[in-house]
């Protein structure tokens, strides 16, 4: 009865409270980094091997971490040497906010160029399709007409056929070898030119004339999706001044009237606001995005 009355209980009780709080809090924010860091480096490989770059995932995640503590110590920087009067608060929020939205600057990197390798490769298809069948008149065998478009410096559709002709040397069936191209490149129309040219082998079709209108075919489809893109444009830049128009007003803001902002940013109101905003500028960004993606 006597320890139960000491007046030192309560504390000890609190510091195992708040001791087994902190652990339980730093293993899950530890199992969640884990998780994170790994289905990112998984994600990055495949990204890597998309735009055929020869470096380890792991560097990508340093990459990342770099560009986003590089992002949040010039953002300190500018903020300090341009404020009148410095608020910590507002620095390590502002700081905090452009490092995390510089994180996944690598990744996006490596989906543009992606995506720009992608539309490359559509747009140099219907070439390629139609050098394959002038080919097969003059009498090659398909794998012969591969070979002939492998050989050109046409890239990255040399470097895709190239791999193509590889697999085919070391004994990979034709079929085999361009399901792997499919699963390789993520190209609607080479998936249709892979299905017709296993069609055509498996029931004696003519293969040539076959070709020929799927050249056509690629031809209009490439045509629509320039036209497509050229009218979203303009959506797309909309979504674009929106997402830019309340950081660009919180700039003027702090220029204008610095103790008003100060106070904001030192209030709990303020900074989850703030955060309020920017989940509500990726959202919608998101939706823009959804309304003017139109798949043909």
């Amino acid at each position: 009865m006597q320890i139960l009355n000491s007046p030192f209980l309560p504390g000890i009780c609190a510091f195992f409270a708040v001791t087994l709080a902190t652990m339980v809090i730093v293993d899950f924010f530890s199992y969640a980094s884990s998780r994170y860091k790994e289905r990112y480096l998984k994600e990055a490989a495949v990204e890597l091997d998309d735009v055929l770059l020869q470096m380890p995932a792991a560097r990508i995640f340093d990459f990342s971490l770099a560009a986003s503590g590089l992002a949040g110590f010039i953002t300190l920087g500018i903020y300090a040497s341009s404020s009148s009067a410095f608020s910590w608060p507002k620095a390590v929020f502002l700081a905090v906010l452009v490092a995390f939205l510089s994180f996944p600057a690598p990744r996006l990197i490596l989906r543009f160029l992606r995506k720009k390798r992608l539309d490359k490769f559509n747009e140099q298809l219907e070439d390629a399709l139609n050098s394959i069948a002038s080919s097969l008149k003059a009498g090659f065998s398909i794998n012969q007409a591969i070979e002939s478009v492998a050989a050109e410096n046409k890239r990255p559709i040399s470097v895709e056929f190239r791999l193509l002709v590889q697999e085919i040397r070391l004994g990979v069936s034709l079929e085999k070898a361009l399901d792997n191209m499919c699963g390789r490149l993520g190209s609607a129309d080479m998936e249709l030119v892979t299905t017709a040219i296993i069609t055509a082998r498996q029931t004696g079709g003519e293969l040539t004339s076959i070709l020929e209108r799927l050249s056509s075919v690629i031809r209009e489809r490439v045509r629509i999706n320039n036209k497509l893109r050229a009218m979203t444009a303009q959506g797309k830049l909309q979504a674009t001044l929106i997402g830019i128009m309340p950081f660009a007003l919180l700039f003027m803001m702090c220029k204008i009237v610095p103790d008003t902002m100060d106070h904001f940013f030192g209030s709990l109101i303020g900074i989850f606001s703030l955060i309020f905003v920017c989940v509500m500028v990726i959202v919608g960004a998101l939706v823009i995005k959804k309304i003017t993606t139109i798949d043909i």
